[in-house]
């Protein structure tokens, strides 16, 4: 019997821990390229954000680099995500003008043009950066 009490309050303390991943989790920023759709000559593309940090992001923008299928950077852009508020989700869409979607190979985000937390400039936004695509289109940093 000693073990089976043994067992099951390992069990418990298991369950009362909870996740062992869940603090990683919440400390991130998220960003998914969810889609790119071609709109007259040009490429939308949307994106799901989600602050998981914990604070809230007064500013946030990044500049990207586009490159085309030859793996040529093609163009720079800065993607402004604006202010998001701690555990909030959001949907943006960027259009490139003049650049059909399925000319873009990659996406880069190649640093942090703003990131302002608490009236001050933040490492958060690159340091909690987590990236993932649904679409052909690679995308991260």
């Amino acid at each position: 019997m000693s073990w089976a009490r043994t067992s099951a309050a390992a069990v418990l303390i298991c369950l009362l821990a909870g996740p062992s991943g869940a603090s990683s989790e919440e400390k991130s920023f998220s960003i998914e390229l969810n889609d790119a759709v071609d709109v007259g000559s040009g490429c939308r593309l949307v994106y799901v954000a989600y602050n998981g940090t914990g604070v809230p992001l007064e500013e946030t923008s990044y500049d990207v680099f586009t490159f085309d299928g030859n793996g040529k950077v093609a163009q720079s852009l800065v993607f402004q995500f604006g202010g998001f508020p701690a555990g909030k989700t959001k949907v943006m869409q960027f259009d490139l003008p003049e650049q059909p979607c399925s000319d873009i190979s990659r996406l880069l985000i190649n640093e942090v043009t703003r990131c302002r937390v608490d009236g001050a400039d933040s490492p958060i936004c690159l340091d909690a950066l987590e990236t993932s695509t649904r679409t052909p289109i690679a995308f991260g940093w």
